[in-house]
């Protein structure tokens, strides 16, 4: 008898009792490898010491000022050290406490951006088909999952979407990955033509895609034609790094990798790492300096953002990936990682694609390689996939609807950058045992 009103009201999880390094251990105690770290958040592991210092002492020193009065130095300086290794341009940062709180805000900025800069009448969103940006309405409304938004959609904000960047799916015959690229992104301009560019506060996106379709990194140049036309148009460019962020695709920031910088970007899961709820958004100079030259407010706030504990715990862990070298780290494993993927699955005949970058993979599950036809949903692949890879003592992301919210299978790993090569063949040895039951 639970009286926790858990994810799924026909069952009850095991008891996780202790986490140790890249594992954790059940009330059994059974080890499970976390492969997926959680959801790409546990990137320093289960059982760092100097981040479960840093909370004791700032437990000891304040737990909490609210920032209606108060700062606070560890709030401080973790703003101070994001923004040095953020790309140029990224000034200032506002704390909340998780991603869709990072996204939420990020929307009410952009939108009161506008407002204090005398455009009120924009007031609409672009994003992608099969994009995720949180589970609050807001960034509900924005992403573009079917299932996720079907039950709540008379709540969405308004947003129109445009195709994703998903080359093993989009890519025609003969068409190269800059051409394919240069076709996606043009669907924005095509979009703001269609429903008014003077309506459009920003157009919203992954770096790299993670729940929805498992590890989709954009097409090189994609995201730099992508920027010309914000700019072209004076929209926004928003990009949600909440799971692919922080070092996660092997740069702090994921998209360094692409050349462009946002307006805003969203950062939580691994800002945290797991060991205290914390999310960021980050935006430039000119959006805050149009606050402070306007109504001097944004009209936004929750009770525990810029929480002392928690800016502390995530200042030790961004040290840690960057001055540390962990995101160095995620790079260099994560090239490992892809290649045991490989060499383990490249040519089985139900994983159509391999993708990712750094210590965040994707394999597309598929009932015929040569086709990329899916298996039916009804067969239920991921969840099987799930039960398998946790019986065998591996937590792993499987997620279905992979085309189009309905179809399609694919399995989603991103383990803790401290993963050792042992670790490493150990995640994809029960990985193959998990598939090998379900296919």
């Amino acid at each position: 008898m639970t009286h926790v009103f858990h994810r799924s009201a026909r069952a009850t999880p095991p008891v996780a009792v202790r986490g140790e390094g890249a594992y954790i251990i059940d009330k059994a105690g059974k080890y499970y490898l976390d492969g997926s770290g959680g959801a790409a958040v546990s990137c320093l592991g289960h059982s760092d010491a100097d981040v479960i210092d840093a909370i004791s002492r700032q437990a000891g020193d304040l737990a909490f000022a609210h920032t209606g009065f108060f700062t606070s130095e560890p709030a401080e300086r973790l703003a101070d050290r994001l923004i040095e290794h953020a790309p140029e341009g990224l000034d200032k940062v506002y704390f909340v406490s998780g991603g869709s709180e990072a996204v939420e805000a990020a929307l009410k900025m952009a939108r009161q951006y506008f407002v204090e800069t005398g455009a009120p009448e924009r007031h609409r969103f672009i994003a992608r088909r099969q994009s995720y940006h949180g589970n609050t309405l807001g960034a509900l409304g924005t992403g573009g999952n079917a299932w996720r938004r079907a039950p709540f959609q008379p709540l969405m904000v308004e947003t129109s979407h445009i195709a994703p960047c998903y080359a093993y799916r989009g890519q025609e015959d003969g068409e190269d990955l800059v051409d394919y690229g240069r076709r996606m992104a043009d669907e924005l301009e095509a979009e703001l033509q269609r429903v008014g560019p003077e309506t459009v506060i920003g157009f919203i996106a992954e770096p790299v895609v993670g729940a929805t379709m498992g590890a989709v990194p954009a097409v090189p140049g994609y995201f730099k034609r992508i920027r010309e036309i914000c700019d072209r148009y004076g929209i926004l460019l928003i990009l949600d790094e909440v799971m692919c962020g922080m070092g996660r695709t092997g740069t702090l920031f994921a998209c360094e990798q692409d050349g462009v910088v946002p307006d805003i970007v969203t950062i939580a899961k691994g800002l945290g790492a797991g060991y205290q709820p914390i999310g960021a958004t980050l935006c430039t100079a000119e959006i805050h300096d149009a606050f402070a030259a306007g109504s001097g407010f944004f009209q936004h706030g929750h009770t525990y953002i810029g929480h002392p504990i928690a800016t502390a715990a995530a200042d030790v862990v961004v040290t840690k990936l960057t001055d540390g070298g962990l995101a160095h780290r995620s790079a260099d494993m994560g090239e490992r990682l892809g290649a045991a993927l490989s060499e383990a699955f490249g040519q089985h005949p139900s994983v159509g694609d391999i993708r990712g970058r750094g210590m965040f993979r994707g394999l597309e599950i598929v009932a015929d390689r040569d086709t990329k036809d899916p298996f039916d949903p009804s067969e239920g692949i991921h969840r099987r996939i799930k039960a398998a890879a946790f019986e065998a003592g591996l937590i792993c992301y499987p997620m279905g609807g992979t085309i189009d919210g309905s179809r399609g299978d694919h399995v989603l790993l991103a383990p803790p950058f401290i993963l050792t090569e042992d670790q490493l063949g150990e995640l994809v040895d029960k990985l193959d045992a998990a598939l090998g039951a379900v296919l």
